[in-house]
């Protein structure tokens, strides 16, 4: 497996690697490989310029104690890593406790890159006969019992991540933006206008939520992708930066292994 796994990556980069900013090691997988193994892909990616990312897997680690928490950060270093993803929701700590995470992460050289979702109720969905693509429309139905999460929490939060040292804000792609048929357009529109999109990426699970984020905010949104995704989205991008004569550059969309 180890070297048809190289291989394949290989090929991948040979043809993606000009439109990809980013490889993911999505769900802990890398701490089911073996060291020399991720220590060759991650050399791999930075071959061609791509920075390698955890996936939110840190929730673990801190069951063990601070200590445990600072030896995987070293760990992700020696291995490659350039950014280390947190997920807050997972890690239920308090504030404090997570800038602290960042700071630690920052301190050791490497990016820090928190993970935020917000939960709604689902009577705020609109049916799909009820609403245009990509547009919010005020719900009709009854309220549920499902738990509302306030986004300007979210946000609050978000925004003090970024004072301690983040280096950008992943929106988890979950009830907010993973179906472009229920895109909870205002939500995405507050996080864009407070945190801004240099500091903002989105999880674009299908090509069509891709798609409505380019044409909404334009070809540098920065936008998480699986690799099948990659050209697809890259033709949307050029599309529309042709469009608006910004020339000829094509931003590069993150990339999911």
């Amino acid at each position: 497996m180890y070297i048809p796994l190289l291989y394949y990556f290989k090929e991948i980069l040979d043809s993606l690697g000009p439109f990809v900013d980013g490889l993911k090691f999505s769900g802990g997988c890398h701490s089911l490989m073996g060291k020399d193994l991720v220590r060759e892909i991650t050399d791999l990616a930075h071959k061609h310029d791509i920075y390698v990312s955890t996936g939110d897997w840190a929730e673990h680690l801190l069951r063990q104690g601070p200590s445990s928490f600072k030896q995987y950060v070293e760990e992700c270093k020696a291995l490659g890593f350039d950014t280390i993803e947190l997920n807050p929701g997972s890690l239920n700590l308090p504030e404090e406790a997570l800038l602290r995470l960042v700071r630690l992460i920052k301190s050791s050289g490497l990016r820090a890159k928190p993970m935020f979702s917000v939960k709604f109720d689902s009577s705020d969905i609109p049916a799909s006969g009820d609403r245009a693509f990509g547009a919010y429309i005020a719900p009709v139905k009854e309220k549920t019992s499902e738990r509302v999460e306030d986004v300007d929490l979210l946000i609050r939060r978000a925004e003090r991540c970024l004072e301690a040292g983040a280096d950008m804000i992943m929106i988890d792609a979950d009830d907010v933006c993973q179906h472009a048929e229920s895109l909870r357009t205002d939500i995405i529109a507050k996080i864009v206008g407070r945190l801004g999109l240099d500091k903002t990426m989105f999880e674009a699970s299908n090509p069509k939520t891709s798609e409505w984020f380019v044409r909404r905010y334009g070809p540098r949104v920065n936008l998480f992708v699986d690799h099948s995704d990659v050209m697809n989205l890259e033709r949307l991008r050029g599309f529309n930066m042709l469009r608006s004569n910004l020339g000829s550059h094509v931003a590069s969309p993150f990339f999911l292994m």
